[in-house]
């Protein structure tokens, strides 16, 4: 088997491997990191970034306020253009769907969530009461 002929089939690619060439995130310690933290999910289970991933497989990845279920279309363990990334999975259209909703819901709200100035005393006072009702009523 020539040199070519491997880097075009890799027999197992590692997820955090396949995440960092499928250019989710910038390095493989960030892939790890975001694994480790449970904001990546391996067909429907939590993903470990040791696992070896397989074509048509769906990953659902957490970045910030964005949520992404790619289904996976190529295999690749080498870091290439931004083009060349985009083949290797293909985003489900539920998912598409409900990104654009969540956007145009963020849209509506002015583009922010939160207020515009910061709590004065009644309202950090609230803010704790609100809290403690929330961890109080979990126990």
């Amino acid at each position: 088997m020539s040199k070519t002929e491997k880097q075009s089939t890799p027999q197992a690619v590692r997820l955090d491997k396949w995440l960092w060439a499928a250019r989710f995130f910038k390095t493989r310690s960030l892939c790890k990191d975001a694994i480790d933290g449970g904001k990546v999910s391996y067909n429907g289970s939590k993903g470990k970034a040791s696992r070896n991933v397989e074509v048509g497989a769906l990953i659902g990845i957490r970045v910030g306020w964005d949520e992404k279920v790619v289904e996976i279309k190529a295999i690749s363990e080498q870091r290439r253009g931004a083009p060349e990334a985009q083949l290797l999975y293909e985003e489900t259209p539920a998912s598409i769907e409900k990104r654009e909703k969540r956007a145009l819901e963020n849209k509506s709200f002015g583009g922010r969530i939160m207020s515009d100035h910061k709590p004065n005393k009644k309202e950090r006072r609230d803010i704790k009461q609100l809290k403690q009702d929330i961890f109080s009523g979990m126990e």
